[in-house]
């Protein structure tokens, strides 16, 4: 049985706007020494941070996509919480972009019954309970952006009314999720969109919006938290083009969005900066494409102008962020890693080159394990070792928990 253990939580939580990009002003709370005390240990949280102690994360994503890949989540969990984590990230999608389970209630789980806890958002909300380490969650395309696919009939959804339903259900307050939490660092400028009037699909036309007007909402899915030296945020970018192609695309709230993706992802740097953050690591869930060499995967581009150039270029949703990140990425000079999922293929490389064609050798791109149809997927997580006080800071360690059901 699960106990309730009591932590001391201190982190930022003013909001940085866009234009300024100020550092902010850090409160600390209860005893003011930045310390989460609880199963977990003494991991320093919040701002002002001088450990260089180090310490472990949990990072996994894209899963389940079935149900025999549902009925393995508990064991990663399991296997999570039997190792001493400072916090867990799960990086998007909480189930397959088509077919079943949809985004509706009581939706099939494949197998002749109904999706555990009546449907995928409170199925990973259970999920995220079940881990004793802090847990965040970032959202994925397949948890919103797909949810509008006419060829789910009956069962398609507006994804904006999915998306304000995520945010209200996995982002209403600024803590964590998980039995244990932290308080993190919210956006509230600029605005994203949420929906105001329109219609669930599908619809004639799915070359349009099913969203007809919007009202400005926070983007509360954007998030930021110090451990140790060392800074995080968790930015909402998706697959699908982010929003641009596929089924209803939405050119409206993809223009919100990716604005505040930038803002925020400016202003982090900008406070690790301040904070004497020693890394940064971003988390989303899109892979959204590095160079040219692997379109079996994601979006190709020219690794110097980072500019989409396959047949989907006209609806690139992703280069005005990645020309933005580069720039950061080389004026912070430090360990930069870009966690995604997406692509469902474990792997930690450096993809990124500056405009000369030279390698960006302070950045490091990682993907997570995911499903890989049509086998059972790779139900796994990874291990990122975390040492402030070292050259690379991050060290990553693939666990394969699921081994019986993986290999024949």
């Amino acid at each position: 049985m699960n106990r309730t253990l009591r932590f001391i939580c201190v982190a930022a939580a003013i909001a940085v706007a866009a234009t300024a990009l100020p550092a902010p002003t850090f409160a600390f709370g209860d005893n003011g020494n930045g310390n989460a005390y609880g199963k977990n240990k003494d991991y320093p949280y919040g701002a002002e941070q001088t450990s260089s102690r180090p310490y472990s994360i949990g990072l996994w994503g894209d899963l389940p996509y079935s149900q025999s890949q549902a009925d393995a989540i508990p064991t990663v969990i399991q296997d999570m919480n039997s190792q001493d984590l400072a916090f867990t990230v799960q990086d998007g999608d909480l189930r397959q972009g088509s077919g079943v389970p949809s985004c509706a209630d009581n939706t099939s789980n494949g197998v002749g019954g109904v999706v555990d806890n009546g449907n995928i958002y409170q199925r990973g909300l259970a999920y995220f309970n079940a881990l004793r380490a802090p847990a965040i969650f970032t959202t994925g395309d397949n948890d919103w952006t797909d949810c509008d696919r006419k060829s789910l009939g009956s069962e398609a959804r507006n994804s904006l009314k999915m998306l304000d339903y995520e945010r209200s259900l996995f982002f209403s307050t600024p803590y964590t999720l998980g039995q244990n939490k932290f308080l993190q660092e919210v956006q509230s400028a600029p605005t994203c969109k949420g929906f105001l009037t329109g219609t669930d699909g599908p619809t004639a036309d799915k070359t349009q919006s099913e969203t007809y007007t919007y009202k400005d909402v926070a983007c509360v899915e954007n998030r930021r938290w110090i451990v140790g030296k060392v800074m995080y945020a968790v930015l909402n970018i998706q697959g699908s083009c982010d929003n641009l192609c596929d089924d209803y695309p939405d050119p409206v709230e993809h223009g919100a969005r990716i604005a505040a993706d930038i803002a925020w992802m400016q202003s982090t740097f900008q406070t690790a900066i301040d904070q004497g953050c020693v890394a940064i690591m971003f988390i989303s869930q899109a892979d959204p494409g590095w160079d040219d060499t692997d379109a079996t995967r994601a979006p190709t581009r020219n690794p110097q102008t980072l500019v989409e150039d396959d047949s989907a270029k006209a609806t690139d949703g992703y280069g005005d962020f990645l020309r933005a990140l580069r720039t950061q990425v080389i004026a912070f000079g430090k360990p930069v890693a870009y966690v995604n999922g997406d692509s469902h293929y474990l792997r930690v490389d450096k993809p990124l080159l500056d405009t000369t064609g030279k390698r960006v050798v302070n950045f490091t791109r990682v993907e997570t394990f995911g499903d890989h149809q049509p086998a059972l997927g790779d139900v796994n997580w990874l291990k990122v070792n975390v040492d402030p006080s070292s050259r690379e800071v991050f060290s990553y360690e693939p666990q394969v928990v699921n081994r019986d059901v993986l290999v024949p």
